[in-house]
């Protein structure tokens, strides 16, 4: 017989409307992640803005970690997901 261990329940964000075939949310300022402020590297050029850590930049062999702004993770986003569902770049 296997015990079961209760767990508190999760949702994790963007989750529902995605099984709702939606996409997924996209990160948002104060969202509960780690965001910092500091340079968004991405479309919008460097502002001083509520940034968060999106993952490494890899140029020749060294890495960076590279941050992105709101606005700028959703557009990422839209991106990604255009590419996954119509696999079109």
């Amino acid at each position: 017989m296997l015990a079961e261990i209760a767990l508190p329940f999760r949702v994790v964000p963007g989750i529902a409307d995605f099984v709702r075939n939606d996409l997924p949310a996209s990160a948002v300022t104060d969202d509960g992640n780690e965001w910092l402020d500091g340079y968004c590297w991405l479309f919008c050029g460097q502002q001083w803005t509520r940034v968060l850590w999106i993952g490494p930049a890899s140029v020749a062999g060294a890495q960076a970690p590279m941050y992105a702004c709101g606005p700028c993770i959703r557009t990422l986003q839209e991106r990604v997901w255009q590419f996954l569902l119509l696999g079109t770049p």
